[in-house]
């Protein structure tokens, strides 16, 4: 009965600390940059419906001018092709000059993405970022981000094609298991020194 109830309470903590999650810390409408959160590329090296709509989306801001440089971020993970050449690639294919593109080919987890994102700012002594990524993902992106010494704000890349709700239950319950790993082992032990 005590692991039932253990398990339940921090099932609802990650969830509640999911729909708590602060959304930014800043009202900046102009960045620095745009950090573009990594998704797998497919087994032939082309961008998923998911990471092509992160691009698409990246994209559609820096043509408004939310910034003058996108960071992709996102190494190797789960095939051979590093996620964040892939989005570059993709980028520059939708007209992106590539003198505005960073990439970031290391990261192996959303942690990653925003320490080695922001290790990268501060390199270049830029200090506010809008993440872009999937609405899903975004929750737990801002938990990361708001311990990080950066002006941010989550911005939400709506998904090219209609997700059913299965899809979207399932990345909700997959979020939220990663957000009980996050509070309790990642943000303790892995820490981000950007």
């Amino acid at each position: 009965m005590a692991g039932v109830l253990l398990i339940a309470g921090l099932w609802c903590w990650g969830y509640l600390a999911r729909r708590l999650a602060p959304g930014g810390n800043t009202d900046l409408t102009h960045f620095d940059a745009i950090v573009v959160l990594g998704d797998p590329a497919d087994s032939d090296g082309n961008p998923t419906p998911t990471e092509l709509a992160r691009v698409t989306e990246a994209v559609h801001e820096y043509e408004r001018g939310a910034a003058q440089h996108l960071i992709f971020t996102g190494g190797a993970v789960h095939n051979r092709f590093v996620e964040a050449e892939v989005m570059a690639r993709t980028a520059e294919a939708q007209g992106i000059p590539q003198s505005a593109v960073v990439v970031e080919p290391e990261a192996r987890d959303t942690i990653q993405n925003a320490c080695y994102s922001v290790r990268l700012m501060k390199a270049r002594e830029w200090g506010s970022a809008e993440v872009v990524s999937s609405p899903w993902h975004l929750e737990r992106a801002g938990l990361i981000f708001s311990r990080l010494p950066v002006a941010w704000r989550t911005h939400a890349a709506p998904a090219l094609e209609p997700e059913s709700g299965i899809f979207r239950d399932a990345k909700g319950f997959e979020e939220t298991l990663k957000t009980v790993r996050y509070l309790v082992w990642s943000r303790p032990i892995e820490r981000c020194e950007p």
